[in-house]
């Protein structure tokens, strides 16, 4: 029998549920993870919870009753005292960031920082040297790795950042972004942490009357559907959501042999230019576009 068959992964997503409804990132990073553990006679429990302190009584709960027997970690915190815990209980995980732990999976983390220079370098060459960036909330690893990589990039090209912070959700996109556009010396061009307060952002500026990109660009630095399909179709970073669950279920597999979560690097992110960026417009008639 493989370590995997007759085992129960367990997920905890935090965040309200309405959110985990609306964002397509997380249905699409399970379903890359069910797709490798699936076969192997593997099944994954996901649960969505409100705060911390229910997804610690998760953990407690699912090691007392037996019924998980190994736990992917999204999300990690800034001092995050989850893997402590997980440890404590005696529960195998797996780490889905990329900090200093046999039990951390990927370099995913590592890849957001990419993707926000990538980002920067893409909108300085379309000349744009006022940006705005809304970020995720600040205490999630992944978000000061983010802020880390697109302030060191505008600082190399002589670009300059503004962030605000925001939480994923649609609203907050909208309020960061009138605020960007409010300011004395407002961006040219705004980066989203992700796809749904930029796609909210595009909907807000469109329906008062503002001209996306003609006003500002819009990028955001995770790629949807939601971004295929919005009008005009967002400008976004590569992710493959489905291939990260493909490299979480790995690691899953590897822990469940005995071995460190470690998998190989991702593939670069590139630009995937639609219908929300282009020149600011003082370089375009400058340019004679």
């Amino acid at each position: 029998m493989s370590p995997a068959e007759r085992t129960t992964v367990g997920l905890v997503i935090p965040g309200p549920a309405h959110r985990i409804g609306v964002e397509p990132y997380f249905a699409e990073l399970v379903d890359g993870i069910e797709e490798v553990l699936h076969p192997l006679g593997c099944s994954v429990l996901v649960l969505v919870v409100p705060d911390l302190t229910a997804e610690l009584a998760t953990y407690r709960r699912w090691s007392r009753d037996g019924t998980v027997q190994l736990v992917v970690v999204v999300d990690l915190l800034d001092d995050d005292v989850r893997p402590g815990v997980l440890t404590d209980l005696g529960l195998p995980h797996v780490l889905a960031a990329h900090v200093d732990s046999p039990y951390a999976c990927t370099s995913d983390v590592a890849d957001d920082g990419t993707r926000l220079t990538e980002a920067v370098r893409y909108l300085a060459r379309l000349g744009h040297t006022r940006l705005g960036h809304v970020s995720g909330p600040a205490h999630l690893v992944h978000t000061g790795e983010r802020r880390r990589a697109i302030s060191r990039a505008a600082t190399d090209l002589g670009v300059r950042v503004e962030t605000v912070e925001g939480d994923y959700t649609a609203g907050s996109g909208v309020d960061a972004v009138g605020l960007l556009l409010s300011r004395p010396l407002r961006p040219t061009a705004v980066v989203f942490d992700n796809d749904v307060m930029a796609v909210a952002a595009l909907e807000h500026l469109t329906a008062d009357g503002r001209d996306v990109p003609g006003d500002v660009s819009l990028l955001s630095a995770d790629d949807s559907p939601l971004c295929e399909v919005s009008v005009p179709p967002v400008s976004a970073m590569t992710v493959d959501v489905h291939h990260r669950g493909h490299r979480i279920g790995r690691a899953v597999l590897a822990v469940l042999a005995g071995g460190h979560a470690r998998q190989p690097p991702s593939p670069p992110s590139q630009v995937v230019e639609r219908g929300t960026t282009a020149a600011p417009r003082l370089v375009a008639a400058e340019s004679g576009g």
